[in-house]
């Protein structure tokens, strides 16, 4: 399957159920599971993965973690 054709299942999707296709989409998608998996674990290390991050920074910045907590997460999971 295709990018495109990807998305326009989760086009088909959104408005099937009611949402407005210009709020949801494959991306939002994407960073609303790494934001509830790191929610549920913890773990950035796992979602830096899971998200294909080379920098544990970009990982932390995708999120939207605050930024008094970008370095206290980073230096946590240097190795």
């Amino acid at each position: 399957m295709s990018t495109r054709q990807y998305a326009r299942l989760v086009d088909e999707w959104v408005s099937a159920i009611g949402l407005r296709r210009e709020e949801y989409g494959t991306h939002s998608l994407r960073r609303t599971k790494a934001s509830i998996i790191y929610k549920a674990t913890g773990n950035l290390g796992a979602v830096q993965i899971l998200l294909g991050h080379t920098k544990i920074e970009n990982t932390v910045r995708y999120l939207g973690v605050e930024v008094e907590d970008e370095l206290t997460l980073a230096e946590g999971t240097e190795t």
